[in-house]
């Protein structure tokens, strides 16, 4: 594999109509969850992804096992589990494109994995092992399962990305902080907010910033920062990128998911930091002007058409 994450699935309820969740009555079902979201953008974009998760053995964990498998990602890593219901949220989107999401995922099916059954042969043979701050956030054990994993692509040379996308409707910021700090020195790419980063290491102010991030072996630090571009730290400066327009925002959710998508992409064909954050910041742009987690994550010709590089393709 290219790209394996660890990490949960979810049955995602979009609202038909925009506005508090309170006033609308009918939804859209579709999938989501942090981790998937970006192998999914992975496999479109032609790399090979898997998967390693639990799901609720129900209709919604099948579904969610048949699109995922559908979009070319492995899933031999991927059990249902009886007993347990397969997560679900309902997402609030405002005019502006902006939402919420209100979480159903206790208990967690993702219980069922322990850090003594994760794949030791899967991981290794990775060449990444991406993780997020959403799967140790659900339960405290999928924090050792994390922990587990990262030994592991480490003493075999796995390279390992770290998306913070700290959610507090799932831990405070205590945990977040605390758990997180542990993962650090196992990451290669760390790919953050600049929020997130300000929040780890409790500082805003630039300099002690890059003096903290110095303190770890990243080998990029990557900040996304939306419409207003991204930045990638080398030699104590950063460097910007700036973002794309784009004609309307729908739905900004996945777009982070999306930018990871494409910068791993950019580092596993080794291409210079600079084209790496365009690519990416091309497909936080056209994420949200979608609506869903993940269906609007490009195939990989049509990045190229957004930014210019081949003729338009016909839809």
């Amino acid at each position: 594999m290219d790209v394996i994450s660890i990490g949960d699935g979810m049955i995602t309820f979009n609202p038909n109509t925009k506005g508090p969740l309170r006033f609308v009555n009918q939804f859209e079902r579709k999938i989501g969850g942090a981790e998937l979201n970006v192998l999914i953008g992975c496999a479109r974009l032609g790399l090979q992804a898997g998967w390693i998760s639990r799901l609720g053995k129900d209709e919604f964990g099948r579904h969610i096992v048949n699109t995922v498998r559908g979009e070319g990602i492995d899933i031999s890593e991927v059990k249902l589990e009886e007993g347990y219901p397969t997560s679900i949220n309902f997402k609030e989107i405002q005019e502006s494109g902006d939402g919420k999401t209100f979480y159903y995922r206790q208990k967690s099916p993702t219980e069922m994995l322990l850090p003594k059954q994760l794949p030791e042969e899967y991981i290794k043979n990775a060449k990444i092992l991406h993780i997020t701050g959403v799967f140790p956030a659900i339960t405290a054990n999928n924090r050792a399962v994390i922990l587990r994993a990262l030994e592991i692509a480490k003493t075999n040379n796995v390279k390992v990305s770290l998306d913070p996308n700290i959610r507090f409707k799932l831990w405070s910021e205590k945990e977040a902080r605390s758990t997180l700090l542990t993962y650090l020195p196992y990451v290669d790419y760390l790919l953050a907010g600049r929020e997130e980063l300000e929040l780890l290491f409790e500082t805003a102010n630039q300099n002690e910033l890059i003096t903290a991030l110095n303190e770890y072996n990243f080998e990029q630090v990557v900040i996304k920062d939306g419409e207003a571009g991204s930045y990638a730290l080398k030699n104590n400066e950063w460097i910007f990128q700036q973002s794309h327009p784009v004609k309307k925002v729908v739905d900004t959710v996945g777009a982070g998911d999306g930018f990871d998508a494409g910068f791993l992409f950019g580092m596993l064909n080794n291409w210079p930091i600079e084209r790496s954050l365009n690519f990416a910041n091309a497909i936080g742009a056209m994420v949200v002007q979608v609506n869903g987690d993940n269906e609007g994550l490009p195939y990989f010709e049509e990045v190229e058409a957004f930014l210019g590089l081949k003729d338009v393709i016909e839809r």
